[in-house]
């Protein structure tokens, strides 16, 4: 059974429009050969952008797997429901919804490293190697080491999109609940059947029973779409800061 709905995906998947778009490999610029002055940011930015490539195209390919799986499950009824979301859905819904997450972290990153290496060119020899350890980099480690540059203001901008209140309430703090309490469930499936509360101003606590039904894989899809359109944005925007320090690099 699982095979041959797995081939009815497949078929569905052909008919489902590509609402995504992939980013580019190895269109970085830098001077070669190159000093040895920048060989640290040469090989974090060929790493950096290839890893973001990759995230970012991954993820297009499972928007576009999860609006096939939302049509093509929307007449099954609810027994199948439950084994296709158990064996194909669930592991690609998880992910996804965890990656906008995930994704801002990954800009934050790559840019306070380059911003780090390329400040060289602004504070000459008041520059300090003074950047945090890279697991206590976060945006805004980014946000101070990425100030002297113009194009920054641009990336910051799009990252501050990514994740947004609109994301969060629309998959009920999904990303946040999975990874510190329990999550709600995807097309099949009640959470939350007792909730507690507290009332600050009363100073009361009360209990709320009934349960919370299952995030609609298609409401999903679209908010997904609508990050993925984000994360194109911010993409174009640290090129465009990685332009910059290019050509300041080649100046120099």
């Amino acid at each position: 059974m699982s095979i041959a709905r797995y081939r009815q995906f497949r078929q569905t998947l052909k008919n489902t429009p590509f609402t995504g778009r992939y980013m580019p490999y190895d269109w970085t610029d830098l001077p070669s050969p190159i000093s040895g002055r920048w060989m640290a940011y040469s090989m974090m930015l060929d790493e950096f952008a290839r890893e973001l490539a990759n995230t970012l195209n991954g993820f297009s390919t499972d928007v576009h797997r999860l609006s096939a799986w939302s049509i093509m499950i929307a007449p099954l009824p609810q027994k199948q429901q439950y084994e296709a979301t158990e064996e194909f859905i669930d592991p690609i819904a998880t992910n996804s919804v965890n990656l906008p997450y995930i994704v801002k972290g990954r800009f934050s990153f790559a840019a306070a490293h380059l911003c780090h290496q390329a400040n060289m060119l602004k504070q000459d020899r008041e520059w300090r190697d003074d950047l945090p350890l890279d697991r206590d980099i976060h945006q805004g480690v980014a946000d101070q080491y990425g100030k002297p540059w113009r194009s920054y203001k641009k990336l910051k901008k799009a990252l501050d999109a990514i994740d947004g209140a609109t994301f969060r309430r629309g998959t009920r703090d999904f990303r946040n609940a999975y990874n510190h309490r329990f999550s709600p469930r995807f097309v099949i499936g009640i959470t939350h059947v007792a909730i507690r509360k507290i009332d600050k101003g009363k100073g009361t606590v009360s209990y709320g029973f009934g349960g919370h039904k299952p995030l609609d894989l298609e409401k999903v899809v679209a908010l997904l779409e609508e990050q993925q359109q984000l994360f194109y944005t911010a993409f174009e925007a640290f090129q465009g800061l990685v332009r910059e320090h290019e050509a300041a690099i080649r100046a120099n």
